[in-house]
């Protein structure tokens, strides 16, 4: 990491939560341009997708602790 960078960190570091939040917002934006101009929609529709399924019973539910146990014992 440069200065500069450091030096901006140390200032944004400043900020309230909020304006954090919005200056991320604005940074990540910046990377993603020109890219995948539907990939929030592509996400929501299959967010709604799984819900649909797991609402009729299509498909099934795992606790997240045992997601987050399976993780930490595979390593």
């Amino acid at each position: 990491m440069t200065q500069y960078v450091r030096k901006i960190e140390a200032e944004a570091v400043q900020l309230s939560k909020k304006d954090r939040a919005e200056l991320v917002r604005r940074l990540i934006a910046t990377l993603d341009q020109g890219h995948d101009f539907d990939a929030e929609q592509v996400w929501l529709d299959e967010a709604e997708r799984r819900l649909s399924s797991y609402q009729k019973g299509d498909s099934k539910s795992i606790p997240a602790e045992n997601v987050f146990d399976a993780l930490l014992s595979s390593h």
